[in-house]
């Protein structure tokens, strides 16, 4: 596929790695032509780097892996108030929390993903990436190597595929959720995730081990 990346940070860096490892496309942009001709380099295997209007034009998917705060001039940059993310799956790996406390930070009731979508009239948006440090994608995120479950919220059957694809191909599994009506539940899972981290306790610790009714049935 024709991958496209806003954003040159460390999850860029991450995921685009690993795509462009699996064979597709890559091309990343971002505020800094510097900093994504730098992040294009360093990943090699044909990754490029371009503006972000030239990054979303005729791609498969688009990450919009940005910080939070960044994410409404980075979609303007893209030409997406333009319609120029119409019709394309739209990946929403942020989190709009409060720093060290994962307080949301959006109104109420109201999800980040439900916000990106009303800046990119059109694109289908997709939650997915949000819950896992960039680590995770280069295996150097301290799990045990066993493949982690991607939540996935989004309402365009093609494009929940499209992003599915995608998990499986940096080791993840993909599990929709539901629709974008689903999103806020989701970035409250981060939020309570990130504050117990910050608060000095093991996430993990606070989440019981259920068995999936699917795999308790399989071992009967």
């Amino acid at each position: 596929m024709r991958i496209g990346i806003l954003g040159t940070g460390n999850l860029a860096a991450a995921l685009g790695e690993g795509w462009a490892r699996a064979g597709h496309e890559v091309v990343v942009g971002g505020r800094s032509p510097d900093r994504a001709q730098g992040l294009a380099e360093r990943l090699g295997r044909g990754v490029r780097a371009a503006s972000p209007r030239e990054v979303v034009a005729g791609r498969d998917a688009v990450l919009l892996a940005v910080s939070w705060e960044g994410v409404e001039e980075m979609l303007r940059s893209a030409g997406a108030d333009e319609g120029l993310l119409a019709g394309v799956p739209l990946i929403d790996p942020t989190n709009a929390v409060e720093h060290g406390v994962g307080v949301l930070l959006t109104g109420p009731g109201e999800s980040f993903a439900g916000r990106i979508a009303r800046l990119a009239p059109g694109a289908h948006v997709v939650k997915a990436f949000h819950l896992f440090p960039a680590g995770q994608w280069t295996g150097s995120g301290g799990g045990d190597g066993a493949a982690v479950t991607v939540a996935m919220c989004g309402d365009d059957p093609a494009a929940l595929e499209v992003v599915g694809e995608l998990v499986r191909d940096v080791g993840g599994v993909p599990a929709v959720l539901g629709g974008l009506d689903r999103a806020r539940q989701v970035e409250e899972a981060a939020g309570f995730v990130i504050g117990l981290a910050f608060g000095g306790h093991d996430p993990n610790s606070a989440i019981p081990r259920v068995p999936s009714p699917v795999a308790a049935r399989t071992r009967e």
